[in-house]
């Protein structure tokens, strides 16, 4: 195929709560993010898979609540008496484990928040995360959790229209399906096949359609 010259202005991330859409697949997690006020001890643990949603998820609670959103691993350098005097989002908490000095900072930073607000994000719940601070374990493990699933065939569709018209492609209805059907089950999956494929296009002089979609999927299986 002979290719153009193309220019890869990447398209925006929005973690809007009007840009999360409910399914089956988050329903439960969805409500316990809006019905935060009620979370016991004011702390919750938000439990999926890589793709599934937690990220965009976080920041919409750290929009309502007044969060600051940091990852687990930079707990250790933290300014702890700073984080602790108002609501915090900790991503990646089981990238922790292990680390004495993380779960150190984790463990004095729930204790600081006492209450105001805390909700941690994980691939899994807490007694899967090789912590070694026996403390902080029970402490985690006794906060609310709740679970996303991978993402549902009705989720991931409404995901690519989405993407497709946040580039303004227009495609042919029957390619929704089709690449639901073929790609990885994750919003993260979606997002790189809808820019590989605004890219081809791109570059090809062609529209998006199923065969462009085809010759896509192709060529990575076959790498």
């Amino acid at each position: 195929m002979n290719r153009q010259l193309a220019f890869d202005l990447p398209a925006q991330v929005a973690f809007r709560r009007a840009d999360f859409f409910a399914s089956a697949a988050n329903s439960e997690a969805l409500a316990a993010i809006e019905h935060w006020a009620d979370w016991p001890g004011g702390k919750m643990l938000l439990i999926g898979p890589s793709g599934s949603g937690k990220t965009h998820l976080a920041h919409v609670w750290a929009e309502a609540a007044g969060a600051q959103i940091l990852n687990a691993i930079d707990l250790a350098q933290a300014d702890l008496p700073d984080l602790g005097a108002r609501p915090v989002v900790v991503e990646d908490a089981e990238r922790i484990g292990g680390n004495r000095s993380a779960e150190t900072a984790f463990f004095h930073l729930h204790n600081l928040l006492a209450g105001r607000g805390l909700l941690v994000t994980a691939n899994a719940p807490p007694r899967d995360w090789g912590l070694c601070l026996p403390d902080l374990q029970s402490r985690l493990q006794a906060a609310s959790l709740v679970a996303l699933a991978s993402p549902d065939d009705a989720l991931l569709s409404a995901v690519l229209v989405k993407l497709f018209n946040d580039r303004q492609i227009v495609v042919p209805p029957n390619l929704i399906s089709y690449l639901v059907a073929r790609m990885d089950r994750s919003i993260a999956a979606a997002r790189a096949l809808v820019a590989e494929l605004d890219a081809l296009a791109l570059a090809l002089g062609r529209p998006v359609t199923r065969a462009l979609a085809t010759y896509l999927l192709d060529s990575a299986a076959s790498e």
